[in-house]
């Protein structure tokens, strides 16, 4: 089970990570982090990175050590992590590598609610989706590779990892369409005649009724 963190927003986690090298004030972590790409890694708003950093030197994750100012421009704080702020580092590190949590893609949502589409055009955007799938799959492996001609491949895990995840999706999605396009899929015929005759067959209609989703997930 995860656990509850005084700073739950991942975007302290990436801050964590930024300042764990050295000293820095806040301007400078977001620069570090945007040319690391870590709002591709995870949600990361950047409005809130004052909020968040004080929000960690409050709980004694980092430390002001000093001001430093560059000509006309205002006084930057300049911040350390703190022997409490490398311990949080690791156990959320160790955490989010080793629990499986549940996340809510928006794909799953539009597929809880498949059936209000007919087969034909459910078949025609599914094909455009694995389309950019394809797409998307070939231009980050071509980054990949690109990358990894210059950095080490500990630093590129998370891009094998989001190029891994779809090419899943990519070889569900294809499977989901062979079984759609060849008629092979469980009650595609009532599924056809609901949105042919505008009523839903007296089957589905019962499990609508009742919910027949598995434990774990609902529908509707």
């Amino acid at each position: 089970m995860a656990k509850q963190r005084k700073v739950g927003n991942l975007l302290a986690l990436a801050v964590l990570a930024t300042v764990y090298q050295r000293p820095m004030h806040r301007y400078e972590m977001a620069s570090i982090m945007r040319a690391r790409g870590k709002d591709r890694d995870m949600d990361i708003k950047w409005g809130s990175l004052y909020t968040v950093v004080q929000n960690m030197e409050k709980h004694g994750f980092l430390e002001t050590i000093g001001n430093t100012r560059q000509g006309a421009r205002p006084e930057r704080t300049v911040y350390r992590i703190t022997e409490s702020g490398k311990q949080e580092l690791v156990d959320w590190t160790r955490e989010l590598v080793s629990v499986p949590q549940s996340e809510h893609p928006k794909f799953a949502a539009g597929l809880s609610v498949l059936a209000a589409l007919p087969p034909h055009e459910v078949i025609t955007l599914l094909q455009t989706r694995l389309g950019l799938l394809e797409e998307s799959i070939a231009g980050q492996r071509a980054a990949l590779a690109a990358h990894g001609m210059e950095l080490p491949r500990l630093f590129l895990v998370e891009n094998e990892y989001a190029v891994a995840i779809l090419e899943a999706e990519s070889a569900w999605v294809r499977s989901l369409l062979e079984e759609l396009t060849s008629g092979t899929y469980p009650a595609l015929e009532m599924w056809r005649a609901w949105h042919t005759t505008g009523e839903l067959p007296p089957d589905l209609a019962e499990l609508a009724e009742r919910g027949a989703a598995p434990q774990g997930g609902t529908k509707g």
